[in-house]
């Protein structure tokens, strides 16, 4: 199923808007200049006359370099990859923020770029933001972050997409790190103090592969209840540097060991063609304890923004459900090393929009590494897709 190549070129991007609000959390002179500068690529043939745009965001990545975009642009889609507030650094994210950035990149795709539909392609972190700002562009509800800061969402302007594609994605940022959360660690500021008995990267471990459906649910209890540790820990730290009244606003912090998880190990715990052993960012042993996993460097705020099990608003299926009037297509790619089997059906059977398809690509990994067939696939399947739901506008 090869695609037919296009010729293709990038343009580079500037949208700034203002913002000035009462607490700075982005780094640098966008941070001071009373202005919200955002950075993307238009990637589209010079003899376009596409009406429809493809649009990319993930929270904090910037997507113009991976395979999807890129095969998109080559099948002759207009694809603009769009780049938050908080480009490569989720250190201090806000994602009801990062709903307002995507709200006007669909507005400058309308407007000064000349569009007339728009599809959200939610990929990898990417979906569950997707669904995030549909929900919200549907039907507006937050004025608030998970902080108790003003961010109004009602008031925002927020203009629905025509159509989703949720692609290869997860349930969202704060189900996904809590899932990957070591629940051995007792101490927030000392990862070597451990539970024994959750320690399962330890060779000491009791507790093997297989793995017992009791000891899963133990697990994943105590997982939860670690998330919910420090997020106790981050609303009252927030509480005390309000009553002190001091020019500390917030705090930064570590989260150590967040890449701990039974299926990597127990392939019957979530039966998929994913690699025993792996995970997206390689030996999943490794990156517990690398600089690199998620939420490692956090702050109060974000981590209840993004990262909170139960105070973040960005979770899929809350999201999916509120989500009646749009076209949602998604795409599972069952050896995906990034999201768990069990992500895609929950999503699925949540969305409330009786305008939904599902697609399982068999063998498809996260980054379709080596795997251009299946790319392929997954490329004819958004057009057939779009023609189907009349979204590929000349």
């Amino acid at each position: 199923m090869a695609l037919q190549k296009t010729e293709w070129t990038r343009t580079p991007l500037i949208l700034s808007f203002p913002d000035n609000p009462k607490f700075n959390e982005t780094y640098g002179f966008a941070g001071n200049s009373g202005h919200v500068n955002l950075e993307g690529q238009l990637m589209r043939s010079p003899r376009s006359t596409a009406r429809t745009v493809y649009i990319f965001m993930h929270p904090t990545s910037v997507l113009h370099l991976l395979p999807m975009p890129v095969a998109l642009a080559d099948a002759g889609l207009d694809v603009l990859c769009a780049a938050s507030r908080y480009p490569r650094n989720d250190a201090a994210l806000i994602q009801e923020k990062v709903a307002i950035d995507l709200g006007k990149w669909i507005d400058y795709a309308r407007g000064e770029l000349g569009y007339d539909k728009v599809v959200l392609l939610g990929w990898s972190g990417g979906g569950s933001l997707s669904l995030f700002y549909q929900a919200q562009a549907e039907t507006p509800t937050i004025t608030h972050t998970p902080a108790g800061d003003p961010v109004d969402l009602v008031n925002a302007g927020l203009q629905p997409a025509d159509g989703v594609i949720f692609i290869a994605a997860h349930l969202s940022r704060a189900e996904t790190l809590t899932e990957w959360l070591d629940p051995s660690v007792i101490d927030e500021l000392d990862p070597d103090n451990r539970d024994p008995e959750f320690d399962i990267y330890s060779p000491d471990c009791s507790n093997q592969p297989p793995y017992s459906a009791e000891f899963v649910a133990r697990f994943r209890d105590a997982q939860r209840a670690r998330n919910r540790k420090i997020t106790a820990w981050a609303v009252d730290m927030l509480a005390t540097l309000r009553a002190k009244g001091t020019a500390e606003q917030e705090r930064a912090f570590i989260v150590h060991r967040t890449m701990c998880d039974v299926r990597w190990f127990d392939p019957a715990v979530d039966p998929s063609d994913r690699r025993v052993g792996w995970s997206y960012m390689g030996d999943p042993i490794a990156v517990n304890v690398g600089p690199v996993g998620l939420a490692r460097y956090t702050t109060l705020r974000s981590w209840l923004s993004q990262w909170s099990y139960d105070k973040s608003n960005a979770k899929g299926p809350l999201n999916a459900a509120k989500i009646h009037n749009s076209p949602v297509l998604l795409i599972e790619n069952t050896a995906d090393e990034a999201v768990p089997s069990t992500h895609n059906p929950a999503i699925f059977a949540a969305l409330a929009t009786p305008d939904k398809e599902y697609l399982r690509l068999e063998g498809a990994t996260h980054y379709y590494l080596g795997q251009p067939e299946l790319l392929a696939r997954c490329i004819h399947a958004v057009i057939d897709w779009s023609r189907r739901k009349d979204l590929l506008a000349q």
